[in-house]
């Protein structure tokens, strides 16, 4: 299973700043890649309640099962890449032999693989670009209803990367917004 941290900033946009910075970034309708999230927890939510996020990222004939949890420059991400057959399998409710993304759950948090249930899908339309010392991603997402506009800045060294991101928005002349991240939109939106 695969390992990294994660720092990431965030930040909402409209629908016109949004156009106005693909503009800015020449890119183009067709250089958008669909991914779809698939998000999980339990009935009483132990992994939102401990500040993890547990989804199945369908991306190019690819399911990656990602554990996002607190760590104390971001987030501590493990990863397992899985079959399309244990992935749907997963997401339909069913269980599956094998997964050491559920062994580490059930080690580390105690929750076992039948506890979990899919609670929905959020697709994404992302565009990559790489920026000044990191990773610009332009998303556009969809989810329960709903639809919204994403600027993130991946970084290695969060000083760094602030000041890069804050100076891109003050250039664009785009507000620094409270952005909660893709799973909690959905979850309050699921709830709302």
């Amino acid at each position: 299973m695969k390992q990294e941290i994660e720092i990431e900033l965030k930040n909402i946009v409209t629908e016109e700043e949004f156009y106005a910075l693909r503009s800015a970034f020449s890119i183009m309708d067709d250089s958008f890649i669909k991914q779809t999230n698939h998000y999980f927890d339990t009935e009483d939510f132990s992994l939102k309640e401990k500040g993890c996020a547990l989804r199945i990222r369908h991306k190019k004939n690819t399911y990656t099962f990602t554990l996002k949890r607190p760590h104390d420059d971001g987030l501590l991400e493990s990863h397992e890449v899985l079959s399309e057959t244990k992935a749907l399998g997963l997401i339909n409710g069913r269980r599956i032999a094998s997964s050491e993304m559920l062994d580490l759950l059930e080690d580390t948090f105690g929750i076992e693989s039948s506890k979990l249930k899919c609670l929905g899908s959020l697709v994404t339309s992302r565009v990559e670009k790489a920026y000044k010392s990191g990773l610009l991603v332009f998303d556009h997402s969809t989810y329960l209803g709903t639809e919204d506009y994403e600027l993130e800045y991946e970084i290695t060294d969060r000083n760094t990367g602030e000041q890069e991101f804050l100076n891109l928005l003050e250039t664009y002349n785009i507000p620094q917004r409270n952005t909660p991240n893709k799973i909690e939109r959905f979850f309050n939106r699921k709830r709302s």
